[in-house]
């Protein structure tokens, strides 16, 4: 991995989904660690709720995961 350091994946039994564990799942499937169906099915994600966060992300970035910024963004 080029000397940086591993993901370190939120446990599959994951309920509280916080900033930091979305970012995780988010850019294990972008750097390939898991492809999308994947995660979908380790931490029973919904194909939409994960291309939510991956948009988020996209859009303004890991901050805008918080629960209540994806409010105020959308």
């Amino acid at each position: 991995m080029s000397g940086r350091d591993p993901i370190e994946l939120p446990p599959t039994d994951t309920k509280r989904w916080v900033v930091r564990r979305k970012a995780a799942v988010v850019a294990a499937v972008r750097l390939g660690h898991l492809t999308l169906e994947e995660a979908c099915a380790r931490y029973s994600l919904s194909l939409d709720e994960f291309l939510s966060w991956q948009r988020v992300v996209d859009r303004y970035g890991i901050h805008g995961l918080r629960a209540t910024r994806v409010q105020q963004y959308r």
